[in-house]
């Protein structure tokens, strides 16, 4: 009976989070500093060339807002695999030094000037995108051991390194570009939602789905892992081997999303944890949760920047930062007292 209840209690938050996804997505369109007439938005359709309420609504709104959807996705449920595979409430995307290996890639293509495109994808977003993955590959090689683990301890003492240095390496190169440079680079390190195409959303999509598909696959693992090294070996886990796939997807498809977006931070800290009071640690279902409450929070984040203070936007890391200050003191606080 309590299988069956707590298999019903699963579909019914899945429903209600799916729900809330569903209705960001329709509403947030709708709202912007310039207000749309939605009947003539769709009676002009996707490729309407002289409807101004389609052109803002399917070429500048839509593209940013499902570009939310697949970052706040990505960030929250990485998020939610580092909390549970480091076994720290306080571990995010970041922890490992993704962000900041990105950030030196992307601060080193603006210091030389790259400002062609390979592949519709332009130079930022490729070594941003490269940095990730130098960052991702130093921390690894230097963790792990003979037998293929990664110590949970000595991983985030390398992940605390590695961003102390790419930072470093960060404000030296800040330091000695022009004023130009110098604005483009912080602009980028504040995180941003400001596409207007639909290509760059369909590169990232799939990486991103895959992964996360691919974490849910490796869900019962990951949540024996998370009790304990030991405890899951014991129960015919191959540790070594979940660990790769989870650490390692984890921080690819975080990657993949701050090459395009730059640092977008607390996402992937506050939407497991306010997916868990819902749910429960069971990553098979925590995952999902947090794949979909992600998503809407990010939107709903990006509708607050663009609008709060409208016809100028705020870059969304902005305000997940302004959230995820007092959460991060709440959150320890509450770690203290338990």
């Amino acid at each position: 009976m309590s299988i069956i209840m707590g298999h019903y209690s699963y579909k019914m938050n899945l429903v209600i989070f799916l729900l809330l996804f569903l209705a960001t997505l329709c509403v947030t369109p709708l709202i912007g500093s310039t207000q749309i007439d939605l009947a003539n938005a769709l009676s002009g359709g996707v490729h309407a060339q002289n409807n101004l309420d389609a052109n803002i609504l399917f070429q500048v709104r839509l593209p940013r807002i499902l570009l939310g959807a697949v970052a706040g996705a990505a960030l929250s449920v990485a998020g939610a695999v580092f909390q549970a595979l480091l076994r720290n409430d306080l571990a995010a995307p970041f922890t490992l030094g993704v962000s900041s290996g990105a950030a030196l890639g992307a601060v080193l293509a603006i210091v030389f000037n790259l400002n062609i495109s390979i592949l519709g994808f332009p130079m930022v977003s490729l070594f941003s995108f490269l940095g990730a993955l130098g960052a991702i590959f130093l921390v690894f090689s230097l963790v792990r051991t003979r037998h293929g683990e990664f110590p949970t301890s000595i991983l985030l003492l390398a992940g605390v390194t590695a961003n102390f240095f790419f930072a470093s390496m960060v404000m030296f190169l800040h330091y000695i570009s022009d004023f130009g440079q110098s604005f483009r680079i912080i602009r980028w390190l504040m995180g941003g939602l400001d596409i207007t195409d639909y290509q760059t959303v369909l590169s990232i999509a799939p990486m991103v789905f895959l992964g996360i598909g691919l974490l849910i696959y490796v869900g019962r693992d990951l949540n024996l892992i998370s009790t304990g090294v030991h405890s899951a070996t014991s129960r015919g886990v191959n540790v070594p081997r979940i660990q790769r796939i989870g650490f390692i997807t984890a921080s690819l498809i975080t990657g993949t999303v701050v090459a395009i977006t730059g640092p977008i931070g607390f996402v992937g800290l506050i939407v497991p944890h306010i997916s868990r009071l819902f749910v429960g640690s069971d990553l098979r279902i925590l995952i999902p949760v947090s794949m979909l409450f992600g998503a809407s929070f990010l939107i709903i984040c990006d509708t607050v920047a663009r609008t709060l203070i409208a016809p100028t936007e705020i870059p969304v890391g902005i305000i997940t930062a302004m959230l995820g200050g007092p959460f991060f003191v709440w959150l320890l606080k509450r770690k203290r007292q338990v």
